[in-house]
């Protein structure tokens, strides 16, 4: 029988929750593209709850147990003494979730001797060490499309709060005030700007489909350019380099996967490509983009606000200067973590340990590494190597 590990987020402060907001959680008949939502045999939760969390389990424990397995789940990751570190040795599966990045190492890897597989329960493996799984023939997966549309639209959200300069707007009120002037003053319409997006696949394409009622113009820049019908459709313009797509675009949002190749394409050199007065909008990892550089950027004006939840590492230590920079819209890492994307990457959890063990084929979709090789959509979204250096510091972060 076989020992998981299982990496989640802390329970909320005040408790697992008794109840909730709407007595629903409505769902998505399929994909936009076509793909099934996740098909397990069974579930064990109803969709809506909190699974995300050490209490909520992904939903797994019944059907793990029930057959034998044993699971143990813990929000303990970062650390010489961390739960994750002093369960490995024998583990077999490790599940984690990229809003509380279990950073599985190439140190990590070498010392899990009986590590089969890692689990993603949501999208963008970079977590992981790809360049070890793969000496190591250790397979990973992620529910690939699980929360796709979720992320998509936490960048419309993000995009419109930053143009309208909703935060310190919203910040006024709770202040007791009624500052019409302070809050227009960097307050825009979208209407009539350049949108670009840096990756047009799932995510990307969903935030253009999103955005072309806002009577925008609309920009993309990816290495597999999209048939000649979506251009067409959406009035798309394609652009082959980062610099090409910056220089016409009033907002930029990231939407494509962190690997060797991406690591800090957004620095100070690439920032200069940016229109003075620009929006940046990243959604997709933390350690696309420089630092320091995007915090310089915000101070002198180069950039007009930068919005997303995603950081380097996670989570972020307390001093790390994205809490504290001008002009920003972030959060914690929740855009793909939605309790309506929590049910479909629990399902999809589920359904990938189903078939792993019961030696069925996991889901081209779900391949990031298999059989010592990038495979399935991983093949497609990433590139060899290894972009968990660094990751060390979430040990740093301390709870308020």
């Amino acid at each position: 029988m076989a020992k998981i590990v299982c990496v989640l987020y802390d329970d909320p402060m005040n408790g697992y929750p008794t109840s909730y907001a709407r007595e629903d959680c409505p769902q998505p008949e399929v994909y936009p593209d076509g793909q099934t939502l996740p098909t397990p045999k069974a579930i064990d939760f109803k969709p809506g709850a909190l699974l995300g969390s050490v209490s909520g389990e992904l939903g797994l424990r019944k059907y793990l147990k029930s057959n034998g397995h044993t699971l143990v789940v813990t929000s303990s990751k970062d650390g010489e003494d961390s739960v994750l570190d002093r369960e490995l040795a024998d583990a077999e599966i490790v599940i984690s979730q990229p809003f509380w990045s279990a950073y599985m190492t190439a140190e990590r890897i070498a010392k899990a001797k009986k590590l089969k597989m890692i689990v993603n329960a949501g999208i963008g493996s970079d977590h992981t060490d790809l360049q070890a799984a793969m000496e190591h023939n250790v397979t990973v997966d992620e529910v690939t499309y699980c929360n796709s549309n979720a992320v998509a639209e936490h960048v419309v959200m993000s995009i419109l709060a930053l143009v309208r300069n909703f935060i310190p707007s919203h910040n006024w009120m709770l202040k007791g005030g009624w500052n019409i002037a302070d809050c227009v003053s960097r307050s825009y319409d979208l209407e009539a700007m350049s949108v670009g997006t840096v990756a047009a696949g799932r995510i990307g394409l969903r935030v253009l489909r999103l955005l072309k009622p806002f009577g925008v113009k609309l920009h993309y820049l990816d290495r597999h350019r999209l048939p000649e019908a979506v251009e067409q459709e959406l009035n798309l313009t394609y652009h082959s380099s980062l610099e090409s797509l910056a220089k016409v675009c009033d907002v930029v949002t990231l939407n494509c996967p962190l690997h060797p190749e991406t690591e800090h394409m957004i620095n100070a050199k690439t920032l200069k490509f940016f229109k003075r007065g620009a929006y940046l909008v990243n959604t997709a990892r933390g350690k696309l983009c420089d630092r320091d550089a995007i915090v310089d950027a915000l101070e002198s004006g180069q950039l007009a606000g930068y919005a997303g939840d995603v950081w380097f590492p996670q989570p972020a230590p307390q001093d790390h200067p994205w809490r504290t920079m001008p002009h920003h819209g972030m959060t914690p890492h929740i855009s793909g973590t939605s309790l309506s994307a929590q049910a479909r990457y629990a399902a999809g959890t589920r359904e990938i340990l189903e078939c792993y063990f019961e030696d069925r084929p996991i889901r081209n979709e779900y391949l990031i590494v298999q059989n010592g090789q990038l495979a399935g959509v991983g093949a497609h979204s990433y590139s060899k190597g290894n972009a968990t250096g660094g990751s060390e510091e979430a040990a740093k972060f301390k709870k308020a």
